[in-house]
Formats: structure tokens, C-alpha cells, sequence
């Protein structure tokens, strides 16, 4: 799909939507897994709670490094060079395998020291076997992650939303199954989970194999610009990917005094926030695409109405959240437990934390616009700013001052606004920089 040209209102939308329904069904799938480990036993849920921030983790590099390929491919497309565009796309395949053999190891050597350092030695074990087995699968997580980032730079967002609503329904039947005939405990939702991811990168690298990319693994050339290309553009999404992860580690840190139930409910509104935040990431998803190419293409006009028209539709979707959250918080939270006290935890984090979505709108979007003007770095201070060095200390001064755990949700919300405020501010000077 050629994004320098046409409007771009109806790129966005043709871009945005099927990217929201797959990841829609993805969140659904972690929603699941929430669900059915509820049905096991509270101690369940909050191992899922800590396995989510070390799994994301060790993954989110990935993700990261996922992005900069889409950035890289989309920006060769947008130059006209197909044969360029053919060469980073091998080159990335072959850094994703590398990346996932590595990510396994560092994650499966660090795993049982981040997780014994945040819980209680009452749901240590069940954390363990769900997240050593999710480890053992990263290949196909990065590799999904790599291969649908080839496919978003050439516009197609649809075969991504397909496989992830096969695996959703799939991901049920097999949950069920492992857990209530095969009595697996939490290793079933790993278990389920790995084969999903595996259908999923096979499926999305059988689409890649359709397309103008792919020239086939013969024409491969190790090229060492290339991987430094994919680095240098990769690291600062990565960190920024990774410092949310551990952003995540450092919060569930300071509830975890609060008990289990107050990390389960921690867990429990991510997932719920998620579904609501899915058009959010969609938008990212439709940004990064349009401004890559017409970066490449130097048609710098038509970025900065790509960024306000992306900001503006995300901000009426997080409208429609946060007035859900206001009125529903406590029904969405007993979907996923019938423990009252979870409940009550998870209706809070909702409906304070649910105002972050506005500042999260911005920070997606300047990130994915930063990414495809290729000028990232920034991303990298910000994500250490937002994931650790102002969540450590607002959390440490809270905890030392005796405040609960609203004034914590309250605390969050405060540094997600103010790193919104200077991604904005940033990304309207490198716009201005550019001349566009």
C-alpha cells in the first residue's frame, strides 16, 4: 500500500482497525489466561500478575527491535527501493532468531531472582512453571513480532488481526482443556499460550512469503550495517518497551506489601486497561507505517496532520474508557474473579488510573512518530524518566509518608501526564527542525 498519497484520514482508519480488532483478540487471549487461572485459585492470579512484568521484560526488547524493521522497511518502500527493502527483510529474520536464542537465556538466567526478590514464597513455585515455559517459547513471540512488522510496513495490518482471532478461540479450548483434564495448574495457560504463539509466526511468516519482500532465503547477505541499522533505530523503542516492563516490576514491587490480593488486582486492570487501550496501540500501529513512508518518500506535509488526526481519534476512544471505568469498573473486575477484596482493588486501579489513557495517547503516538522521522533518541531518557527513576521515587515517598494505595494510582497518573507533556513538546520541535 502506497501511504504518500491519498488521504490520510482514510489510511489511518484502513490501517488502525483491523490492527485494533487483532490486537483486541490478543488482549482477549491474555484476558483468558487471567480468567482461567482465577478458576485455580487466587495465588494463580498474582503469579500471572508477576509473571507479566519479568515476561514482558525479557520480551520487550523484541518488540522494540520489531519496530525499527517496520521503520527501516518502511522507509526503503517509501524511497522506491524494493531491492533494499528485500535485503532488510532478511536480515531482520535472521537478527529475530538470533535475538529470541538470546532473550531465552538471559530470561530463563535472571527469571528466579526477579521473581523471588517481588513475592512471598506461597505462589514463588507456580510462578516459576508458568514463566520458564513462556521462556522456552520466546522464539515465536519474537519472530510473530518481526514478521508482522514487515507486514505493517507494506500496509497490511489484516493478516495479523485473522491469526489472532483464530488463536484467541483456540487459546480457550485449549486452557480448558489443559487445566480442567490434564490438571496442569498454571503450566496449561503457559502451555496454550507457546502453541498459540507457534501458529501464529508460522502463519504470519507463510503471509510474508506472499508478498513483494520476500525474495527467498537464498538471496540472504549477511549485511553488518544492516543489524546496526536495525540497533541504533531498534534500541530506543526497546528501552522504552523494556523500561515498561520493568516500570511494571517497580510498581508491583510497592503493592506487593499491600498482599496478594492487591497484586492480583494490579493484574487483573492491566488486562481490563489493555482492551480499552487496544485502539491506542492500533493508531501507533497506522502512525509509523504513514510517517515512515512519507519520510522515505520526502513528503514531510503530511506528518504532522498524521500525528493530530491520530491523537485526536485516540482521545475520543479514551473518552468511551474512561467513562466505562467510571461506571463499570466493579462488573469488568468480577469477570475475572469472584474474590471481593480483588474486585474492590481492581475497580480502584480503573477508575484513577484510567485517566492515564489520555497522556498515554500522546506518548504512543509521538514515539511512533519519532520512530519514523528516525529520530528515536529521546525515547530513551523518557522511558528510564516515566518506567523508573520518577515511579521509584513518587512510590518511595509515598510508602515512607503512609499513603495507600490510591495516592500511589493518583502518583502514576501525575507521571505518565508530565512525560506526555514533554514527548509533545519534543516531537512538535523536531517537526519544526524538519521544516515540515
Amino acid at each position: 500500500m502506497d501511504l504518500t498519497q491519498g488521504i490520510i484520514k482514510q489510511h489511518i482508519v484502513k490501517l488502525a482497525v483491523p490492527a485494533v480488532v487483532g490486537y483486541f483478540f490478543h488482549t482477549m487471549f491474555n484476558v483468558t489466561d487471567t480468567f482461567f487461572a482465577g478458576t485455580i485459585s487466587t495465588q494463580a492470579l498474582a503469579a500471572l500478575s508477576l509473571s507479566a512484568s519479568v515476561f514482558f521484560m525479557v520480551l520487550a526488547i523484541g518488540v522494540g527491535m520489531s519496530e525499527a524493521v517496520t521503520s527501516l522497511v518502511g522507509n526503503a518502500l517509501g524511497e522506491k527501493d524494493l531491492p533494499k527493502a528485500q535485503h532488510v527483510t532478511l536480515n531482520s529474520i535472521a537478527f529475530a532468531i538470533l535475538l529470541s536464542i538470546l532473550l531465552s537465556i538471559l530470561g530463563i538466567l535472571s527469571v528466579p531472582f526477579l521473581i523471588e526478590a517481588l513475592s512471598d514464597p506461597s505462589y514463588v513455585a507456580e510462578t516459576l512453571r508458568y514463566i520458564n515455559l513462556i521462556l522456552y517459547g520466546a522464539v515465536f513471540f519474537v519472530g510473530a513480532f518481526f514478521l508482522n512488522a514487515l507486514l505493517n510496513a507494506i500496509g497490511d495490518t489484516k493478516s495479523f488481526r485473522n491469526v489472532l482471532i483464530v488463536t484467541a478461540f483456540l487459546n480457550i479450548i485449549l486452557d480448558y482443556l489443559f487445566i480442567n483434564y490434564f490438571k496442569l495448574g498454571v503450566s496449561a495457560i503457559a502451555l496454550a499460550t507457546v502453541i498459540a504463539e507457534a501458529i501464529t509466526m508460522f502463519y504470519l511468516l507463510y503471509k510474508v512469503r506472499k508478498t513483494k519482500l520476500w525474495c527467498g532465503f537464498r538471496a540472504f547477505r549477511y549485511d553488518q550495517k544492516i543489524i546496526i541499522k536495525l540497533l541504533k533505530q531498534g534500541f530506543p523503542p526497546s528501552v522504552n518497551m523494556f523500561m515498561m516492563a520493568f516500570g511494571m516490576y517497580v510498581i508491583t514491587y510497592f503493592v506487593a506489601p499491600f498482599g496478594k490480593e492487591a497484586v492480583a488486582a494490579f493484574g487483573i486492570g492491566m488486562r481490563i486497561e489493555q482492551v480499552f487501550l487496544m485502539p491506542i496501540i492500533g493508531l501507533n500501529i497506522a502512525a509509523l507505517a504513514i510517517i515512515s513512508q512519507n519520510n522515505g518518500a520526502k513528503t514531510y506535509g503530511r506528518i504532522a496532520p498524521t500525528l493530530q488526526l491520530a491523537i485526536r481519534y485516540g482521545w475520543f476512544m479514551s473518552t468511551l474508557g474512561v467513562i466505562s471505568f467510571f461506571f463499570f469498573a466493579d462488573y469488568f473486575a468480577s469477570f475475572l474473579s469472584s474474590d471481593i477484596k480483588v474486585i474492590s482493588q481492581t475497580a480502584l486501579y480503573l477508575r484513577i488510573s484510567g485517566l492515564a489513557s489520555y497522556g498515554f495517547v500522546v506518548i504512543f503516538i509521538s514515539i511512533a512518530m519519532l520512530q519514523g522521522i528516525a529520530k528515536p533518541a529521546v525515547i530513551f531518557p523518557i522511558s528510564v524518566y516515566r518506567q523508573v527513576i520518577a515511579p521509584i521515587i513518587v512510590f518511595m515517598m509515598l510508602s515512607m509518608l503512609g499513603f495507600g494505595i490510591f495516592a500511589m494510582w493518583i502518583g502514576l497518573d501525575i507521571i505518565i501526564f508530565s512525560s506526555a507533556i514533554f514527548l509533545w513538546w519534543y516531537g512538535q520541535k523536531q517537526l519544526r527542525i524538519l521544516d515540515i
